[in-house]
């Protein structure tokens, strides 16, 4: 009865999870703690004194190159899944990609550019 109760599942999941909580605060309570000095908080540009300046993110630039990789993302699963069949397939697909990627070109050049 007891080697049942000590092997089933939630016995050793609570086991576990309580040997896990008790390594994470007994390692927090005697790790080493650092002290937040004004170095330690700076940012860090290879020794340069560097304002901080807020990122910006070029939204229409990440949707063009988002798009271009789902393109090219369909063609590596359309081309992985049609090699076994033979045919015209595998060379329609890559022609279609190729198309779409020429249609898409000019949207790149302009939003870019």
């Amino acid at each position: 009865m007891w080697r049942e109760l000590f092997t089933s599942l939630p016995f050793v999941l609570i086991i576990s999870l309580a040997t896990s909580l008790l390594l994470y605060f007994y390692g927090g309570r005697i790790s080493a703690k650092g002290t937040k000095t004004q170095g330690k908080l700076a940012q860090y540009a290879c020794g340069e004194e560097l304002p901080a300046e807020k990122l910006q993110v070029n939204v229409e630039r990440f949707f063009i190159y988002a798009v271009f990789f789902l393109v090219f993302d369909i063609l590596a699963f359309m081309l992985a899944t049609s090699l076994g069949s033979p045919g015209l397939m595998p060379a329609l697909y890559a022609t279609i990609t190729l198309l779409a990627v020429i249609l898409l070109l000019p949207m790149l050049k302009s939003r870019i550019g």
